[in-house]
């Protein structure tokens, strides 16, 4: 099988076309007042990081609305950290290379909200008071200046339809997490042992340390 490349910016801008002017024009520096809201609303985002190697992580992270950015003014966000499994992937990744991008969703919204910048990893500040959820305040926070903030079409999602119910199956093909986990990651243990752990207990331990 042969396979055509697209070797430069030229072939892809020729494969591709130009961008319209509202596309190619809609990168802000800071943020405005929409955008605070869309921050304050949103419970979900994604965040990509590179070592200075160009190794790459997208991690998610989430927190009821309202917690999960912390906006500190109109060019800097936090994130905070929260209880996982301590691998901090993308944390290492800041600490050699600060370019982080983010993608802020509205559960049922197909606009996103993208935001490009600089990070740091701070482990106290004033503003740490404001994002305790159920008694956890962070160990650290990921602190962003904002390079460029934009609002991404719905179009990915319209073709994906992943908010509409009729086509979820989420125990269709790939097996429940139990099972997962069981396969992959703790042979040792017994499905019905991970059932019981990622069963109700799992969700009441998310802010524990």
């Amino acid at each position: 099988m042969s396979w055509t490349e697209i070797p430069d910016e030229a072939a892809l801008t020729a494969l591709l076309g130009e961008p319209g002017a509202a596309a190619r024009d809609k990168e802000r520096s800071a943020l405005a007042d929409v955008d605070k809201d869309w921050l304050a609303a949103s419970p979900f985002c994604f965040v990509a990081t590179a070592d200075a190697a160009g190794h790459l992580d997208v991690s998610p992270k989430g927190d009821p609305a309202g917690r999960l950015a912390h906006v500190i003014d109109d060019r800097t966000i936090a994130i905070a950290e929260r209880p996982g499994n301590r691998r901090a992937d993308g944390y290492r990744n800041i600490l050699s290379n600060p370019h982080v991008g983010l993608n802020f969703l509205i559960p049922g919204r197909g606009d996103t909200l993208r935001i490009n910048g600089r990070a740091r990893l701070v482990s106290d500040a004033p503003f740490f008071d404001e994002l305790v959820v159920k008694g956890h305040r962070p160990l650290l926070a990921i602190v962003v200046e904002i390079d460029t903030v934009f609002f991404h079409c719905a179009k990915a999602f319209l073709r994906s339809r992943l908010w509409a119910p009729e086509t979820w199956d989420p125990d269709g093909i790939v097996p429940r997490r139990a099972v997962l986990s069981h396969r992959m990651e703790k042979p040792d243990q017994s499905v019905a042992e991970l059932d019981d752990y990622y069963g109700p207990s799992y969700e009441e331990r998310l802010y524990r340390e």
